[in-house]
């Protein structure tokens, strides 16, 4: 299946949203590349990004964020998975809404509690934390970036998203 626009695809949404696994199928669907922006950023700076966060903090992070952001959108027909904070900081959000499309994976708060709270994967802003913890963080944190999720060209609101149902969002729009 094609997507008309050669302009890369952004996906946006909180951690666990499902944004690099989605990412990933929608590529290959789409016969474009997938980039996982802290992947991107990991292998770019040949550390984790927990251990970024440890040693030098969210600030620095965010910035080789952003530096990253404008360098993997430089290129056309790509899918790329960015962090759940990405488009909340400098002007990432402005940066991807002019070069890129922008789908925003809407998923629940209960199903993002679910996700995060059963994940094998190391969440820097999660690690050490109980459940209620985790709670508190997903209910202040959506709060806070839902203004800049809810600015996507796309929004696709399901605790269950697939690639179909973001490709149709591009069939519709041709």
């Amino acid at each position: 299946m094609v997507v008309s626009s050669h302009k890369p695809i952004v996906l946006l949404g909180f951690m666990g949203s499902g944004k690099s696994t989605l990412g990933k199928q929608l590529a290959s669907l789409t016969e474009r590349t997938f980039i996982d922006l802290d992947r991107f950023i990991e292998i770019t700076e040949n550390r984790t990004i927990t251990d970024i966060f440890e040693k030098e903090g969210e600030s620095v992070f965010r910035k080789l964020e952003s530096n990253a952001l404008r360098e993997v959108l430089r290129y056309p027909n790509q899918i790329i998975a960015v962090g759940g904070g990405t488009p909340c900081h400098a002007e990432n959000l402005l940066i991807i809404k002019e070069l890129s499309i922008s789908v925003y994976l809407k998923i629940s708060e209960n199903q993002l509690f679910s996700r995060l709270s059963n994940s094998s994967v190391s969440r820097p802003l999660l690690k050490g934390k109980s459940d209620s913890e985790i709670h508190s963080i997903i209910s202040g944190l959506l709060l806070k970036r839902e203004p800049f999720y809810g600015q996507a060209d796309i929004i696709i609101e399901s605790d269950e998203i697939t690639p179909a149902m973001v490709l149709a969002h591009f069939q519709a729009n041709r």
